[in-house]
Formats: structure tokens, sequence, C-alpha cells
């Protein structure tokens, strides 16, 4: 089906008296683009963040809109111009939408690639191409962070092939890819966690993408940080490999946790730490007993792999 996309520019303050407005004359599905309301958002929840794209920041800079749908038919126009006569509206921006536009569209900036020596990582609806002597591991990018071009991410991969692991623990496991990886370069067993709900489902389709099932791959949705009994069925066991790659703030409160779990010979990979906040992780790893092994650094962003001290 195709759809006009409607959009109407107006102020932040006066939102909501246009939301009653257009809901009165029956509109639904309406979306709100607010610069005002987006930073308030990314200001109250720094706690989950360090560091947000400027691609992001330049969507909504000046930003102030409603938008909403109707059918592109005739119907839909006739609907169109009541709606525009009732708000008493010069001038409607209106721009056509088809249904595959919003189902598809997206999949154009995923394709595979090839991380450090050994894995190359393949959207799901891509054709496997020629991997050579690479492994392949196929992911549905989602809704959820994690697939394989963020900076932070590619680190966590290239570490971790250096390090063969038995039994692994990704803490703020997203899309699951960390883990995934891990398992396909040799680990027995992953258990993973995220504060994301979606988490579990995301992680285990992405596993079964790659025949890794549940008995290998065992997830949980929760704050590591504040949910006892998740933290208490993830201390049941030693790890030979910890991931971490979230932001700095709770990479410094994971890290006595982290330390605490990890085998006699274990290693811990954490990454997510932006320019300017590596004094702090790196202080907080060492006064958990760790120490550096590596560090590197890619994008203004920072991924640290440590060990416990000897």
């Amino acid at each position: 089906m195709d759809w006009l996309e409607i959009t109407l520019d107006t102020r932040h303050e006066d939102i909501d008296a246009l939301c009653e407005r257009l809901e009165s004359l029956g509109v639904s599905g309406i979306v709100i683009n607010d610069e005002t309301a987006v930073t308030d958002f990314l200001e109250k929840g720094k706690k989950y963040w360090d560091y947000v794209d400027d691609e992001v920041m330049d969507r909504v800079r000046g930003v102030c809109s409603l938008q909403f749908y109707l059918e592109d038919s005739e119907d839909g126009r006739s609907e169109l111009e009541r709606i525009r006569a009732a708000l008493d509206v010069p001038e409607l921006k209106t721009r056509q939408v088809r249904d595959e536009d919003w189902e598809n569209n997206w999949r154009e900036y995923y394709k595979p690639i090839e991380t450090g020596e050994k894995l190359v990582i393949i959207p799901e609806w891509e054709d496997a191409p020629d991997c050579g002597s690479r492994v392949p591991l196929r992911l549905d990018p989602g809704l959820i962070f994690g697939t394989g071009s963020h900076a932070t991410t590619r680190m966590c991969l290239e570490e971790l092939e250096n390090y063969p692991a038995e039994t692994v623990m990704d803490l703020g496991c997203g899309s699951g890819i960390l883990a995934i990886a891990s398992l396909l370069l040799g680990a027995g067993k992953a258990y993973c966690c995220d504060i994301d709900e979606k988490a579990p489902d995301v992680v285990r389709s992405n596993g079964e993408l790659n025949a890794l099932y549940s008995d290998r791959l065992i997830v949980y949705a929760g704050d590591i940080l504040s949910d006892r009994p998740l933290r208490s069925v993830l201390s049941q066991r030693s790890y030979d490999l910890i991931l971490a790659n979230i932001v700095a703030d709770v990479i410094i409160r994971l890290a006595p946790f982290a330390a605490e779990r990890l085998a006699p010979d274990g290693i811990f990979i954490c990454s997510g730490i932006i320019e300017g906040r590596q004094d702090e992780v790196l202080s907080a790893l060492r006064n958990s007993g760790l120490e550096i092994v590596s560090s590197r650094s890619l994008s203004d962003w920072y991924c640290y792999t440590a060990r416990l001290k000897r």
C-alpha cells in the first residue's frame, strides 16, 4: 500500500494542543519530532551513554513538527483536505511513502564486514560471499546495538580473537554479536545479559542464524548492577572471558564484579569508553585488582584488555 506522509511544523509549547486537535479530527498514529524532547531525554538518560552521534543531533536540531499518515488514495486525499480546512493551515508538507520503504530501505546500510583476521559479519538477508578462511557470523541487526560496524564493537571483536575461551560472559550483550563470535571461534558456552527486555529474543534469534542454541547461548534480561537474583545466577561460575561493550560509567561499576568472576587466567575485555573517560576506567580496573594486557583506540573510542594481577 502507498501512503501520504503529512508533516506539520509547530512549536514545542503547541505540541500537546495540536495533538489533541488532530485526534479530535480522527487522526491517529501521530509522530512527534521535537528537538527539546530529544535533548531532555538524552540529558535524563546520561547514565546509559557517554556519547551521542552528531548525526542524531543534526537530524533533530531546530526541528519541531508532527507527522501522520493517510492512504495515498482518493479517499485519503479527501481526508487530507478536510483536515487542512479544519486546522486552517495553508501549507502541509506531504510525501509519498511505500510500505516497503519502511520495511527494507534501512537494510541497504548493512553489508558484510570483515573484522580482525578470522571473522566476517554477514547480514542475514545477504547471500553468503566466499568467506575464504574467515568464519561467517550471521546477524540480524534489528533494533538493538551491535552490528559490527561501530568502532567499539569492532575493537572487541578483533581483541577476543586473541583469547580462546571455554566459558564466556557478555555484560550488556545487545544483539549478542560478541558472545556469538566467541562461540563461533571455539568457546563452549556464553552467558549474556542486557538491560533491554528485548535482548533475549534478539540474541536467541541471532544465535539460531548461526546454529547456536540455548544449550550454549544463555541470555537474561536485567540490570547486572542492581538485579540481585541475576547477579546471583551469573556468580555461580567463573569465566575464561568476560566482555563489556557498554559505557565508561557502567564499566567502572562493573570492574569489581568482573574481577571476582574471572578464572585465574581469565581475560576481561571492555570497550565503549569515549575519549576523556579512559583514565577513570583504567583507575577502576587497577583498583579492582586487574592489570592491563593491551589497549586499542579507534575514532575517539578506547578498548582495554585486562587480567587478574599476578
